[in-house]
């Protein structure tokens, strides 16, 4: 786990499994693929096997040893929810955050229909938890909007959009369901534009919808350089659950 994440939206990252695999366009300039590899050929490094999948059961049981409450981003460096990640540990992940239910627990997936059928198979009291917020990734029309349609489908007591990299407009969005929406711009080396239509058009229907809007970051290759002010403010919106 690490603390004081650079990542805007959360507090903390939990990593019990590594690596992943390119499955859609949002995936092409992945950071945490830039970040694993390297280290690849290292011995004993984390990261030794560079993006390679691989789980760590040692890391199960570490949100346990954190007493402050954190919202923790699980898995930022993989996607829980790949086909080479047996059901068991899925379970096994479930189970922590039920144990430390004084953390917040974000998850987030590009894999929805595997999430969508391994929550429904699990206790439905160990997946549905209002400290365990579910997400999908949407970066566009074709790979993305179809993934909202299964996050709403699958069982949770609150889920979430992480728009990013936002790599199109994405005309009118269902948001029937959704409890927060995240929306950020593609960041480091190749880094595709975001046009501030597109987010604004988002904001308004967040604003529609009544969920809390989050706005991340413009991106660029020097991200730092462009901020995460739109319109002139910025954008830290958190859900909270409904009633």
């Amino acid at each position: 786990m690490s603390d004081g994440s650079a990542i805007e939206w959360t507090d903390a990252t939990w990593n019990p499994v590594r690596g992943c695999t390119k499955i859609s366009p949002g995936c092409k300039h992945c950071y945490a693929e830039t970040f694993a590899e390297r280290w690849r050929g290292l011995p004993n490094h984390p990261y030794g096997q560079g993006f390679d999948l691989r789980l760590v059961p040692e890391k199960i049981a570490e949100p346990l040893r954190w007493r402050k409450s954190r919202r923790i981003f699980v898995n930022s460096m993989s996607d829980l929810f790949q086909e080479g990640v047996p059901v068991e540990f899925i379970q096994s992940v479930f189970e922590t955050m039920n144990r430390a239910p004084w953390h917040t627990y974000q998850v987030l997936t590009k894999r929805a229909g595997r999430m969508r059928s391994v929550c429904a198979a699990l206790p439905r009291d160990l997946v549905q938890q209002p400290q365990i917020w579910l997400g999908v990734s949407v970066e566009d029309r074709k790979y993305g909007l179809p993934r909202i349609d299964v996050l709403r489908e699958t069982p949770a007591a609150l889920r979430f959009l992480s728009v990013e990299p936002l790599l199109e407009d994405l005309g009118r969005v269902d948001l029937r369901g959704v409890d927060w929406v995240i929306v950020g711009g593609e960041s480091g080396p190749g880094a595709r534009p975001m046009q501030e239509s597109w987010v604004v058009s988002l904001l308004e229907q967040a604003r529609d919808a009544g969920v809390p809007f989050f706005f991340k970051q413009w991106g660029g290759v020097q991200k730092g350089r462009h901020g995460r002010t739109l319109l002139g403010r910025t954008f830290d919106e958190v859900p909270y659950l409904r009633d």
